[in-house]
């Protein structure tokens, strides 16, 4: 089974974390060690349940579940910092990545991640994929995240197509519901990597 777009596509938008680089495993090393520093423990299952959705949104959900009192912005931010110093190991997951040469320059592409702005760019200036993917709506551009379909809606717009004829690569439950929501073909990675 080889993965490629719908027939239907007149433009792509791809998921960054999971999606377009193995960066998932980085992301919850990182979690684990900031939430041992902030004295609890993080279950791979929870960090799955909540993949797409930026950091400071989760620890409200945490403290409310654990019954913490944890700052999200400081949680958020030294996560970040973790993850940055994780981030030079970060691989591009190859059947998706093949997408992005295949069609580049034939269809418009962009980015839609629940990450911030300047993680994405780095991240795909670290795999190289900077040169093929321009347009990025991150957590930064949008007050919604994902499950809301604002994200990638702001996707469709930055490369003027109908959310009809956009398709969405996603390798996370929450950004599913977000490509649906949006009216766009949901496309679940997962059974192809």
């Amino acid at each position: 089974m080889t993965l490629d777009i719908n027939k239907n596509a007149k433009g792509l938008i791809f998921d960054m974390d999971g999606t377009l680089v193995d960066s998932m495993p980085l992301h919850f090393k990182a979690w684990e060690i900031t939430a041992k520093e902030h004295g609890f423990i993080y279950k791979e299952e929870q960090f799955y349940k909540t993949a797409g959705m930026p950091t400071w949104k989760i620890v409200p959900v945490i403290n409310k579940k654990m019954g913490l009192n944890i700052d999200p912005e400081t949680f958020s931010l030294k996560k970040e910092q973790v993850f940055l110093e994780l981030l030079p190991n970060v691989k591009p997951i190859k059947p998706v990545v093949d997408l992005v040469y295949k069609y580049h320059n034939k269809i418009p592409m962009s980015v839609g991640t629940g990450g911030k702005r300047k993680i994405a760019l780095l991240t795909l200036k670290l795999v190289g994929l900077d040169k093929y993917l321009d347009k990025i709506v991150a957590a930064d551009d949008v007050i919604n995240h994902k499950p809301a379909p604002d994200t990638f809606l702001g996707c469709a717009k930055l490369m003027g197509v109908e959310p009809a004829r956009c398709e969405v690569f996603e390798d996370g439950d929450m950004g599913l519901k977000a490509a649906i929501a949006a009216g766009m073909i949901a496309t679940d990675i997962r059974p192809f990597v």
